[in-house]
């Protein structure tokens, strides 16, 4: 792989400071949440509402039309009879629904406007408990804001989707998006999903470590992994980047395999990742790597980039 100036142009302009910011705003202050069944004192708005307008108001300042898809959600009931990090569960009909979007950013390839690259990340908190989900997943969340902004006045030459769902309340949010595309015959081509971003695991937080993980399930989504690693080292990123193979599709990307699209991986930090504030109302804001954050941009923005070019 050779290296790319548009790619070296873009990462330097990475903004560590936009990123903790736009973090301690979704999962501090002022939205200690970003559920639907939760509002703040003084608000009309649900703090799940308020994560969408933001969000909004940031992809528009960067120049993109901001597309809507509603899904009805509910948020899971807590079961405190299981593992404290799985203390969801299934929530029952009669249980209140809400409506929860799927936000795009679109850019439309100018040579290939028919190839389709994803990056998304899942923008709400657990809807059971009270946890500000720092790492699950406003890392993902503020990162694709990143990668979004960087590649604003990017001519691509292929489309690029930024997408901002729903992964913890009830259904997946992911799955109607997936599940259209593959109605539409649409060619997704790759779909980056970006979840607990930076997350590390007590050994590599004490180590130090910066860290990049790609969890695929398919040869097409080693082929994405194995790209996060090249850019990792051709452009001097410094992360300890590895892969690993699911036997089962999960998570986000595991809803466009599931529909079809083999091309599409989860990119998180450690993993396995037993940090014991999984899911936890421990999982705060202060616990988050800013510059770790930042190279995951970078490595998303060049693997994208990449792709793009090829």
């Amino acid at each position: 792989m050779k290296r790319l100036p548009v790619v070296e142009a873009l990462i330097a302009q990475a903004n560590e400071e936009n990123i903790k910011r736009n973090l301690f705003h979704l999962a501090k202050d002022p939205l200690p949440y970003r559920k639907a069944n939760y509002t703040r004192d003084g608000q009309t708005k649900s703090t799940l509402d308020e994560t969408d307008d933001f969000i909004d108001q940031h992809l528009r300042q960067w120049g993109y039309d901001v597309d809507y898809e509603p899904v009805p959600i509910q948020a899971f009931r807590c079961d405190t009879s299981k593992h404290p990090s799985h203390w969801y569960s299934v929530p029952d009909p009669s249980d209140p629904w809400y409506t929860g979007n799927n936000l795009y950013a679109k850019k439309i390839g100018s040579a290939h406007p028919d190839q389709i690259i994803i990056v998304l990340a899942h923008k709400d908190s657990p809807s059971w408990i009270d946890s500000p989900g720092a790492h699950d997943n406003a890392t993902g969340t503020c990162c694709n804001l990143e990668v979004t902004r960087l590649l604003a006045d990017y001519a691509s030459r292929k489309t690029i989707w930024f997408l901002y769902c729903n992964e913890e309340h009830w259904p997946w949010t992911s799955v109607t998006t997936a599940n259209r595309a593959k109605e539409r015959g649409d060619n997704l081509i790759a779909v980056f999903n970006l979840d607990a971003s930076g997350g590390k695991s007590p050994a590599d937080r004490a180590a130090n470590l910066l860290v990049s993980s790609a969890v695929y399930g398919t040869p097409e989504g080693e082929r994405l992994a194995d790209l996060l690693a090249e850019v990792n080292q051709v452009y001097g990123l410094g992360l300890r980047h590895t892969k690993h193979l699911r036997e089962q599709p999960a998570n986000d990307d595991g809803s466009f395999v599931k529909a079809g699209f083999p091309a599409a991986i989860g990119v998180h930090g450690s993993y396995p990742w037993d940090d014991p504030a999984y899911h936890r109302p421990e999982d705060i804001a202060e616990n988050v790597d800013p510059h770790n954050l930042c190279l995951v941009v970078q490595q998303i923005v060049a693997a994208v980039i990449t792709l793009d070019q090829e």
